[in-house]
């Protein structure tokens, strides 16, 4: 062959004429090679008859070396390969006795083909193992016939690397072949989990860290794989080997099973406390902070301040059992700590249940020390000190804790308690029946009080009161007599909640709390960190600016004051009055007067065709209608958004009654308004609805933002003591309700209502808003008074009233209007929130039908200087959108009446824009009748 150097193999156990042939560098030298004429082939240029040629022939046909054993040939099948094992005694370092070069040159090349062979003795190959783990006699012909080849191809590696075969009797080489461990056979999962974990691999090396997550990964399948072969997994039989791997397997499997929960357990005996329940519950404050974490109010729920501790034989044997027949009824015969319970409440929570299966001892450890979270890192601390303080404590000193800590609804932490909130007497005084009643509550006591779930409290009694009997507690003549007791009316406790203006906003956080799902009785056990939206300047701006216009005011008007952002619907300020433990009048519902005329506004651009806010009206009031304008408020043709700015009643009324009632309903509800608005009528118009401050403020927020809505919120995040959070309020996009052009235009249609009522904002910042005044059922006199108003970023709502919708008056008798005390608070306010911010702008104003009406209110507080004046008392004529351009024409404002307050006089308003007649109705609808109208006189 070609470039190889051929070395006397032996054919079919048949010596023929050798020759030794001269490695050529590069060429595998040692290898046995079968030539195709069955002779072997010599090196060009030596001659077989040369005398060194001859003894290496010799001594290569003889497997010998000159003086030393000859070397027993292994059997071979027909085409040469190996079937049995080469015996080799021959010493490698023969080579230093030889004198001549070619004689060891054949002794090396013949040594070298025995090793190469494949055997089953460890000294007979360079690894010194078996490479297949199977014994020959158990291999197929065609295996005998691969193993033989692959030693060939070993042996010539070895050689073309020039290392030395391993001498016999030597130890086996340290260093493992990468083949050495043989393949695990895998079926069909093995091999798709294989390739997971590849694909796996392949993922994670692109990660931050992922080499070294992927070396981590194969430095721990190597350590375990060393530790499942064992040791020399070589030597062993497939069968063998493999049961070893999955012996090994199960033995680490049950040590982790059985070690991990044990070592978990200990861990926890020598580190986890048992803490002292007293300062635990005690400490349980609910904490409300503004929206940059300062503290609003430290409120302790319940009267868990001062509750009275009672010992164990304070409290009858009776309500005892009680207790023990609603929650533990095995309580002085269980150790402390259920397992089977524990495992049914991690299998609830895993399938998505919540909690439960808890004995007493757990549920005073959980209560009063560990918290009510619904984690397994809380069941394992539950468990752990449960079973330490079984080994501590008493039965009956667990059961006194208990009673003396646990949260019975209405305010009360304990049996005593309890006992005075429910029945206004002595725990000493109970009487089974009510011992029953206190004990059925233990679970949800704000769900199953008798005054707000009275068959729901019926049922848990009589749950209570059968597994008295059925424990032996309670006799069955006893049962058959008892009859539901009857319990006092709860009464309001204050507990630390603050008694000024920060109460009222304590009290929308828990109603906004329980609409999230966390109720009053994770409010007094969780011990709660309540972040608000509420920004503390913009709150103290509000307080202040309220205290400033209603100082010398009459001591019976009320006044409540909400701010909303309108991109967050966060709410920024909320004031619902001085007294924080009174009526909340930012959320009491009154008329909201022409407040309400932007919804018409609204319905009116959405309206098919729409109506824009440059179309002509004809605004005067007739004799024979009850809608009336108030003074200085009539025009004979002016545009929807002149209109807007002289709060005309008579153009309102035509246009609620031209796009509909409900329509106008339907708007309001579009921009935000919650309340349900049934059954509206043409006096939707001009407000005779009834809404919140905080409702206004959120719909008039959609206007702010260009269409979307966000709900007003006070609640940002809820955390409990132990760091569980259980509300974050994620940002979100908001809800786009209003075409932002629509909207855009509404806003352009509020634009000159500040300038107009002398409510502009410091620096020329853009605003806009809507007065509102509704009528009394005195003469001349008024109810309610608002003003709604917003930059780009801020919203405002202010009303004026009364308790009693006694007429709203200044100290002179004068009556207050939108324009008056609401305007001022309004402009203060927003001037106080607005400082240090950057102007912003509502942005370009593109008509949505029709033309820019441009400016209607030319000179600062025109209406201010009529705020005194009252409605007139002559009626209107019916009321229509004029059916022609009109020339542009001045208006003036009328002279206030002699007993106004100093103000502006008249002043030149801005000329109507004429608009093409091909865009303008044919004629408006006509008012309804006076008998149909229910309509306040509203003049702003």
């Amino acid at each position: 062959m070609t470039g190889a150097a051929v070395t006397g193999a032996a054919v079919n156990g048949a010596a023929g004429p050798r020759t030794a042939a001269k490695p050529i560098t590069g060429a595998t030298t040692g290898t046995a090679v079968k030539p195709i004429d069955g002779t072997a082939t010599g090196t060009p240029g030596e001659s077989a008859d040369d005398p060194a040629t001859k003894a290496a022939n010799g001594a290569a046909a003889t497997g010998t070396k000159p003086g030393a054993r000859p070397t027993v040939p292994p059997a071979r099948t027909v085409d040469g390969t190996a079937i049995g094992p080469a015996i080799d005694r021959l010493d490698d370092e023969d080579g230093d006795d030889d004198a001549e070069g070619s004689t060891r040159e054949g002794a090396t090349a013949t040594r070298t083909t025995a090793a190469s062979r494949p055997t089953t003795r460890s000294r007979a190959t360079g690894t010194g193992r078996r490479t297949t783990g199977v014994p020959q006699s158990a291999q197929t012909r065609a295996g005998r016939r691969a193993a033989g080849r692959d030693g060939l191809s070993r042996a010539a590696g070895r050689a073309r690397t020039g290392r030395k075969p391993t001498q016999a009797g030597t130890r086996r080489d340290a260093t493992r072949q990468p083949d050495a461990r043989p393949t695990p056979p895998r079926g069909r999962a093995a091999t798709a989990v294989a390739a997971l974990v590849v694909a796996v691999a392949a993922k994670v090396r692109h990660w931050p860290g992922g080499e070294r997550l992927v070396a981590a990964g194969h430095w721990v399948d190597g350590h375990v794989q060393t530790y499942l072969d064992g040791k020399d997994p070589g030597s062993l039989t497939a069968s063998a080997w493999l049961w070893r791997r999955r012996r090994r397997a199960g033995y680490a499997l049950l040590t982790t099973v059985i070690g991990v929960p044990l070592l978990t357990l200990a861990l926890g005996w020598l580190f986890i406390p048992v803490p002292n329940a007293d300062a635990a519950v005690e400490s349980q404050l609910n904490t409300v902070s503004f929206s940059d974490g300062s503290v609003l109010a430290r409120v302790a729920p319940g009267e868990q301040g001062n509750r009275q501790k009672v010992s164990i034989n304070q409290i009858p044997l009776p309500v005892q059992h009680a207790v023990l027949s609603a929650e533990d009824r095995t309580f002085y015969t269980n150790s402390g700590f259920d397992v089977a319970g524990i495992l049914h409440a991690a299998f609830k929570q895993i399938t998505g249940g919540a909690g439960g299966g808890s004995t007493i001892t757990q549920q005073y450890v959980k209560n009063a020390m560990v918290g009510d979270e619904h984690s397994y890192l809380r069941k394992f601390r539950e468990l752990i000190i449960s079973a330490k303080i079984t080994q501590e404590y008493s039965k009956d000193q667990v059961l006194e804790d208990y009673l003396n800590s646990i949260y019975l609804g209405r305010g009360a932490y304990g049996i005593q308690a309890a006992s005075q909130a429910y029945f206004n007497k002595s725990v000493q005084q109970l009487t089974p029946a009510e011992g029953a009643m206190i004990a059925g509550l233990i679970q949800a006591p704000s769900q199953w009080d008798p005054a707000v779930n009275i068959q729901g409290s019926q049922n848990r009694w009589n749950y209570v009161m059968d597994g008295m009997v059925s424990s032996g507690w309670l006799s069955p003549a006893q049962r058959a007599t008892a009859r539901f007791p009857a319990t006092a009316p709860p009464r309001k406790t204050v507990n630390g909640v603050p008694d000024d203006a920060r109460g009222h906003i304590y009290s929308a956080v828990k109603d906004e709390l329980r609409s999230l799902g966390i109720d009053e009785d994770a409010l007094v056990t969780e011990g709660l960190q309540i972040q608000t939206t509420i920004d503390p300047k913009a709150q103290q701006d509000a307080v202040d600016a309220v205290h400033h216009e209603m100082e010398g005011k009459p001591a019976n008007l009320r006044t409540a004051a909400v701010s909303v952002d309108p991109r967050t619907g966060d709410v920024l300020a909320y004031y619902g009055g001085d007294n924080g433990s009174g009526l909340d009048y930012a959320q009491v519902s009154k008329q909201a007067g022409s407040t309400f005329k932007p919804f018409v506004m609204l319905a009116a651009l959405e309206h098919d065709p729409p109506i824009g806010i440059s179309t002509q009206f004809d605004g005067q009031q007739v004799a024979g209608r009850t809608v009336r304008n108030v003074e200085g408020a009539d025009c004979s043709s002016c545009s929807l958004k002149r209109a807007m700015t002289l709060s005309n009643n008579v153009v309102f009324t035509a246009l609620g009654n031209e796009v509909g009632p409900q329509a106008v309903a339907n708007a309001a509800h579009q921009a935000g308004i919650s309340a349900k608005l049934d059954n509206p009528n043409s006096g939707i118009a001009l407000g005779n609805v009834e809404v919140t401050p905080l409702e206004m403020a959120g719909a008039y927020a959609t206007f702010a933002n260009d269409g979307v809505y966000h709900k007003p919120h006070l609640v940002q995040k809820v955390t409990t003591s132990s760091g569980e959070v259980l509300y974050d309020h994620a940002a979100d996009q908001g809800e786009p309700r209003i075409d932002p052009k629509v909207a855009r235009n509404v806003t352009e249609a509020m634009r000159d209502v500040p300038t107009y009522d002398g409510a502009s904002l410091s620096g020329g910042r853009q605003a806009a808003g809507k007065t509102g005044t509704v009528q009394s059922h005195v003469d001349n006199q008024n109810n309610d008074a608002w003003m709604v108003g917003y930059t780009p970023s801020v919203v405002a709502s202010i009303w004026v009233g009364t308790d009693d919708n006694t007429p709203i008056q200044y100290g002179d008798g004068r009556p207050i209007y939108g324009h008056g005390i609401p305007s001022d608070i309004w402009q203060t306010f927003m001037n106080g929130a607005s400082q240090g911010t950057p102007k912003q702008t509502f942005g370009d104003f593109v008509p949505v039908t029709g033309t820019d009406p441009g400016e209607t209110a030319s000179g600062e507080g025109q209406q201010a200087g009529t705020s005194s004046a009252s409605p007139t008392t002559t009626t209107s004529k019916a009321s229509t959108r004029a059916s022609a351009p009109t020339a542009p024409s001045a208006t003036v404002a009328p002279t206030p009446a002699p007993a106004a307050a100093p103000g502006a006089g008249a002043a030149e308003a801005a000329p109507p824009a004429q608009e093409p007649a091909a865009q303008q109705p044919e004629a408006a609808q006509q008012q309804a009748p006076a008998e149909e109208q229910d309509v306040p006189t509203d003049g702003g």
